[in-house]
């Protein structure tokens, strides 16, 4: 089962991280949260892992239309957009599919507005460039 809207840049990590940043704003997503994954598990576990963010991103009008859906969707909202170090001048980003909360709540109302937060990530994705 796929559960993600997955593109590879041939960018560096921080050139897309300003990039998907950029597209997510033309989509009309806010940044609500950023957890820096590297810099945390070093600090907490003393480990090393590449470059690696997750944004908590939200589109206020969608997130709106879902709450009139589906009242304990906020469990499932930021929607969770990661950019990742893929090494060699690369970088995965990834989107979690919003079609991910019809499914876990089984109600079938949020279709229509996880068709259109689909479709807005697909699009900031896309506009990315793929490698």
């Amino acid at each position: 089962m796929s559960y993600g809207i997955t593109v590879t840049t041939a960018q560096t990590f921080d050139a897309t991280l300003v990039a998907v940043r950029e597209a997510l704003a033309e989509q009309g997503f806010g940044i609500l949260t950023e957890i820096d994954m590297a810099a945390t598990l070093k600090k907490k576990l003393d480990v090393d892992i590449p470059p690696q963010v997750i944004l908590g991103v939200c589109n206020p009008p969608l997130a709106y239309r879902a709450l009139q859906e589906e009242e304990s969707i906020g469990l499932l909202l930021p929607c969770n957009v990661v950019v990742r170090s893929a090494g060699e001048g690369r970088t995965v980003v990834e989107a979690l599919d919003p079609q991910i909360m019809v499914g876990v709540t089984g109600n079938d109302g949020l279709s229509s507005t996880s068709d259109d937060a689909a479709a807005l990530l697909r699009t900031a994705l896309d506009s990315l460039g793929r490698s």
